[in-house]
């Protein structure tokens, strides 16, 4: 490919070492019948080492410099030249009639984004394979109580299982970045909740860390359900929001469903 410098705007650290590739396809192992969807594939690097395994393969790149060459290097996968965050992802998984695996060297810049995108659609997501910022990594296995415990480890833990398969130097990436990568794969599961549920489980969440040093009562009374009376919630309005655990969480959201659509 020709020399592309990569572009800051973009979020963009290309990933150069081949050993540290090989480990990451690897651990994507995809069979046959997977559909693997890549954010970000830039230069190819990860792209070389996923299109030699996979039969079913698209890349989604919002970098127009590289979308023609990517199209030519590897013949037959869809290269889609868009923003991720703008992609449909439930259009793809059912014009491809399957699952997506979704696998990429994420900005690091919209990881958040792109998780909650995911959890929008885990229901067409089978799992990612995912380089990210290794601080961020450690906030999605965060323990009840901790100070990285907060809003992405409680959305995401209800809704996927997840392991950090490696931490990533950054001298394996050009320009070096200035912090520490992860390689994680997250499981998604199915909990069965609907629509509306997972709508204010993940309301519920970002209501309650709103004001993370103030107490749950405190926190809640400046969200959007500020006019909802907890008293009846079962939940210690003293404590603050990481102290809460997940099935708390699920009750305190639940309470806030029941309650907040009859009061509208």
């Amino acid at each position: 490919m020709q020399k592309v410098r990569p572009l800051k705007r973009f979020g963009q650290n290309y990933l150069v070492d081949e050993n540290i590739l090989g480990k990451i396809a690897d651990e994507i192992n995809p069979s046959d019948n997977d559909f693997i969807l890549e954010i970000g594939p830039g230069l190819g690097a990860l792209t070389k080492h996923i299109f030699e395994r996979a039969k079913k393969f698209s890349v989604v790149e919002i970098d127009s410099r590289v979308v023609e060459e990517l199209s030519n290097k590897f013949p037959g996968i869809e290269v889609i030249h868009k923003d991720v965050l703008d992609l449909d992802l439930q259009k793809i998984a059912e014009r491809k009639n399957s699952k997506l695996r979704v696998v990429g060297n994420i900005p690091y810049n919209i990881t958040s984004q792109i998780l909650f995108k995911m959890i929008d659609n885990l229901d067409v997501i089978e799992d990612a394979v995912l380089m990210m910022q290794f601080e961020v990594a450690q906030r999605l296995n965060a323990r009840q109580g901790t100070k990285d415990y907060g809003i992405l480890a409680v959305i995401m833990q209800l809704f996927a299982d997840i392991n950090i398969c490696f931490k990533v130097s950054p001298n394996v990436f050009y320009p070096k970045p200035k912090v520490n990568s992860a390689v994680v794969h997250i499981y998604f599961k199915d909990t069965r909740l609907s629509k509306e549920e997972k709508k204010f489980y993940i309301q519920t969440v970002k209501a309650a860390f709103g004001n993370r040093r103030k107490t749950l009562k405190n926190s809640l009374s400046n969200s959007i359900f500020g006019n909802l009376n907890f008293k009846d919630s079962n939940i210690d309005l003293s404590l603050r929001a990481e102290q809460l655990s997940i099935n708390e969480f699920i009750l305190l959201a639940k309470f806030v469903q029941n309650n907040f659509t009859q009061s509208k």
